[in-house]
């Protein structure tokens, strides 16, 4: 199990803020992220736009191996607009 956080449009997206999901130990990026949509599916629409973090280090949406750890944590971070 992983917490994912949701910031600005993604926690909107997704309706929360926070949660926890159960995905295998070992995936890649990409299929990290299709667990997560086929959760929300409305966030499919930020898929090109959104930073991925985990364990607050920035990850590619891609075949990136990913050996996730009971607890780890799961940024979805979608662009930030300001001024």
């Amino acid at each position: 199990q992983v917490s994912v956080l949701y910031f600005a449009r993604s926690a909107e997206l997704a309706g929360l803020r926070s949660e926890t999901l159960s995905v295998p130990r070992r995936i890649t990026a990409l299929q990290l992220w299709e667990e997560i949509v086929r959760v929300h599916p409305r966030l499919a629409v930020i898929r090109d736009q959104v930073i991925f973090a985990v364990q607050q280090e920035y990850v590619l949406l891609g075949d990136q191996l990913l050996v996730l750890q009971p607890g780890d944590e799961v940024a979805i971070i979608p662009p930030i607009s300001g001024g």
